[in-house]
């Protein structure tokens, strides 16, 4: 690691590191899924770099990627600087163990995955975090999810520390979630069911955490999570999607997903029960087919006007 200034007026030493992965590596395309709307303020694209904010048992913590040479450099600025470098290769999907997965049974699979060779599973390990965001996404358009995720950690998270493109802000971790007022709720355009799942489960988020970490598999992590009050079986998935780059899991309820799966895989709409079907050949790996699939780009013609959101802000 090397220390050098940081030209931002918030002065924070800035960290540096560097992750060779073992293959391939598309940064953008394995942590875009992070993202939370091109206003997202704790994940900014900035041309070839990746900025993103963490919360580490050591504070927070900004860190940027860029992939070059084979390599992915990463600089990091917070009190959270080390224990930030610490997970990117996590990040990268170091993890990720795609070992068994063999996507060469269907052609569409296999042509999108020669296209995509360096896409891989991301993990946070931030479970409460994943949990938080995912909730806000519940039951509404990404629109109106993506505008209360900005509001909220705008208003109520950290400024981010570092010389960031743009102002960012770390999430509140739970004591924060906790204490935001549920007039702030309905002003970011989040809805009540929302509020109170989030803010239950900050409660319990230590235990959460630790009980996750222990689950053996993905039906004991979907335990953990759907024995909160308003987690079904979507937002568990979710979770595990971002904070543990679970290659299996699927997240069942999700108004579009089943819809794509059918069209890209038999050619015909089908149902959550006709989806999970069509997955079976590659369990263990079905979210690995799901990533294919959204990056296929066959996509089933709309068959009518997209939703508009409601606004209930005014009421």
């Amino acid at each position: 690691m090397t220390l050098t200034a940081d030209p931002a007026p918030r002065t924070w030493p800035m960290r540096e590191g560097s992750y060779r992965p073992r293959g391939p590596l598309d940064l953008h395309a394995t942590l875009g899924i992070l993202g939370r709307g091109p206003r997202d303020p704790a994940f900014v694209r900035d041309g070839a770099v990746l900025w993103l904010t963490l919360r580490t048992e050591a504070g927070i913590a900004t860190l940027a990627l860029r992939a070059g040479s084979g390599e992915v450099r990463a600089s990091a600025w917070g009190p959270g600087a080390e224990a930030a470098l610490d997970r990117v290769p996590a990040l990268c999907g170091a993890l990720d163990d795609p070992d068994g997965f063999d996507p060469s049974t269907h052609p569409l699979l296999a042509v999108t995955a020669q296209r995509f060779p360096g896409v891989r599973l991301t993990r946070t390990d931030a479970v409460f975090d994943a949990l938080a965001g995912v909730v806000l996404e519940q039951k509404v358009t990404g629109l109106q999810a993506y505008g209360a995720w900005r509001a909220l950690v705008t208003r109520f998270g950290d400024s981010a520390p570092g010389p960031t493109p743009r102002p960012m802000a770390v999430a509140p971790d739970a004591a924060g979630w906790r204490r935001i007022p549920s007039w702030a709720w309905h002003r970011a355009g989040a809805e009540p069911p929302q509020s109170r799942t989030v803010v239950r489960a900050a409660e319990r988020a230590v235990g959460i955490e630790r009980a996750m970490q222990a689950a053996a598999d993905g039906t004991a992590r979907d335990a953990v999570l759907t024995s909160l009050p308003g987690v079904g079986p979507w937002t568990a998935a979710e979770t595990r999607i971002r904070a543990l780059g679970d290659p299996d899991a699927v997240s069942v309820g999700d108004y579009h997903l089943a819809h794509e799966v059918g069209h890209a895989l038999a050619g015909h709409r089908t149902d959550d029960a006709g989806m999970l079907e069509l997955l079976e050949p590659w369990a263990g790996h079905r979210q690995r087919v799901v990533r294919l699939v959204r990056m296929s780009g066959a996509r089933e013609p709309r068959r009518g006007p997209r939703l508009a959101p409601e606004d209930h802000r005014a009421r």
